[in-house]
């Protein structure tokens, strides 16, 4: 669908000026685009993206995800569709009293944040091992820094009761 209306009228932004709040690319965007993770409000009569508030909110989302935590945009996805999928089942859960779709909603929402939790525990997993690693070579160093200081001290020639050996 395409839209005539400005951007500035509409509330809507064009590519450029989204990547510049964000600090991403425009190819950045246009690949998220791509691959599933976004989809533009709009465009404009002549294709170009227009992004509304939700979807900048979605794209501050998708970099926190992966800046910030170093998550994977297949990570990333999955965890994107089950926050759609959480919000579709509140709303259904909302529209029926029918025991059988609630327990049915329900168990859906459980398998989705156990999936979640699953995808952040292996992530803390990760993590603790790369901490561990680098404590690791840290270790290392400081032995190295321990030789280094051990072989600079001065030999002392006298014994404890002040002779010399």
């Amino acid at each position: 669908m395409s839209h005539a209306t400005p951007p500035a009228e509409a509330g809507l932004l064009r590519i450029q000026e989204v990547a510049s709040e964000l600090g991403l690319t425009t190819r950045a965007i246009r690949y998220y685009e791509e691959i599933g993770l976004l989809k533009p409000a709009a465009r404009t009569e002549g294709a170009y993206r227009l992004f509304g508030p939700d979807d900048v909110e979605r794209l501050r989302f998708i970099k926190g995800l992966r800046d910030d935590a170093g998550f994977s945009l297949t990570e990333i996805a999955a965890l994107l569709e089950d926050e759609v999928a959480r919000a579709r089942n509140r709303e259904r859960f909302r529209a029926t009293d029918d025991r059988d779709e609630r327990r049915a909603i329900v168990a859906d929402a459980t398998t989705r944040i156990d999936r979640q939790i699953e995808t952040l525990r292996g992530k803390i997993e990760r993590l603790e091992t790369m901490v561990r690693e680098a404590d690791a070579r840290r270790a290392h160093l400081q032995q190295h820094l321990a030789e280094i200081e051990a072989a600079l001290e001065p030999v002392d020639h006298h014994d404890a009761a002040g002779g010399a050996r």
